[in-house]
């Protein structure tokens, strides 16, 4: 085995590299110390063809942030309730867009499951909150009062 450097799998000075297929060959199982390449999400290629211009490759994206930005502009001239409950539907379109289409360009972040809970979760709970904010609120859950009734009250 040939001497190593301080970043594993690299010879040290002075040796050659194996060529063909036995440089493929880790000689450590240790990590290496820079990392030079990372792997892109599922999905997380083009939503569109190269050729398109970079808005469109990237349609699903901005379709989810140009909701979740009109849903803040919504809160922001004083109707709390319809602008969070858009923002949450925006989460829900991202996440049933992560699950429907094969490639969504920077909406995939994560695994495609992973995207899909977070974006699901976070988008149901913003709209049940919403629903249920005070005052007047649109849902009412019976058992929520009897929890805040012994823990804040």
């Amino acid at each position: 085995m040939p001497a190593m450097t301080a970043e594993a799998g690299e010879p040290a000075a002075g040796k050659q590299r194996p060529s063909g297929p036995a440089r493929l060959v880790r000689a450590s199982r240790r990590f290496p110390l820079i990392t030079r390449d990372t792997a892109r999400p599922e999905g997380g290629g083009r939503a569109a063809p190269g050729a398109a211009p970079a808005p469109a490759r990237q349609w699903p994206l901005l379709a989810v942030m140009g909701g979740v930005g009109l849903g803040l502009l919504i809160v922001a001239l004083d109707a709390f309730r319809a602008g969070t409950v858009l923002i949450g539907l925006s989460l829900l379109a991202g996440a049933f867009l992560r699950w429907a289409l094969p490639e969504v360009g920077m909406l995939a972040v994560r695994s495609r499951f992973t995207d899909m809970l977070t974006y699901g979760l976070l988008g149901a709970a913003i709209v049940l909150l919403s629903l249920m904010a005070q005052p007047d609120p649109w849902v009412s859950i019976p058992f929520l009062d009897d929890v805040v009734h012994f823990t804040v009250r």
